[in-house]
């Protein structure tokens, strides 16, 4: 928590510093539409996460179970650990220095820029870095996921978006599968894991399906949504 106090210091600093001006360009304000488009993209993101453990259930013949030694702190604990994790990325990938990209270079620049150094950040942050074909799976896969987040920050001008599709994808699969560094949560797999064997169609649909539908149905989500102009970061209607 301190660490994200501190970077919303930082941001702060240079924005005052560079344009005399206040943090209202994080769109952090709680608005209607604001609150309603995050439980819709958090929600849509959730499912799609899901998609991937129903098809194990389905196809590999997978199971989950309750977690027996489930705790309602446990689980806030999860998601608390989620939310600073999401909320430490998307400050430095889509904070401060993603809108003066934005102002500087044009939308789109910014936006592949910002992708690019949200997939490398994640070759050392996921351990891959060394390993090329490890690298190269986690630069596409975080790196479209970055060009996901940047798009939304980018139309809307404020955080809800990418935070909600970000937290999403993270909470679904950390806090209610398990799946992840935090431990076991919500549901764990049943052990042994069964060894079945599916078709290549199968293995394609598990282990791309859930990703693609997330990314595609999320960026023609934010398409459809209306272009919002740039915020000064002096005016105040802005946050």
């Amino acid at each position: 928590m301190l660490g994200i106090l501190v970077q919303l210091l930082i941001s702060w600093l240079i924005i005052w510093l560079f344009e005399k001006g206040n943090l209202g360009f994080l769109g952090f304000y709680p608005t209607k539409k604001r609150l309603i488009g995050f439980a819709i993209f958090f929600i849509v993101t959730a499912l799609c996460c899901s998609s991937d453990f129903f098809m194990r259930m389905l196809f590999a013949k997978q199971q989950w179970e309750l977690n027996p030694k489930l705790t309602v702190n446990l689980i806030l604990t999860g998601v608390w650990w989620n939310i600073k994790s999401v909320l430490f990325e998307e400050l430095i990938f889509r904070g401060v220095l993603f809108y003066v990209l934005i102002k500087k270079t044009g939308h789109t620049k910014a936006i592949i820029i910002s992708a690019i150094a949200f997939g490398i950040y994640h070759w050392f942050s996921q351990g891959s870095f060394g390993n090329p074909v490890q690298m190269a799976i986690t630069f596409v896969i975080t790196g479209t996921m970055g060009l996901v987040y940047a798009y939304g920050y980018s139309k809307t001008f404020s955080l809800y978006i990418p935070i909600a599709i970000h937290l999403g994808w993270n909470v679904t699969s950390s806090v209610v599968f398990s799946q992840g560094n935090i431990g076991n949560q919500l549901f764990t797999p049943v052990q042994p894991v069964p060894e079945v064997q599916v078709s290549y169609f199968i293995f394609f649909c598990i282990t791309f399906i859930p990703l693609l539908s997330a990314i595609l149905i999320n960026f023609f989500m934010i398409k459809k949504m209306r272009q919002e102009l740039t915020p000064h970061p002096r005016s105040r209607h802005n946050q």
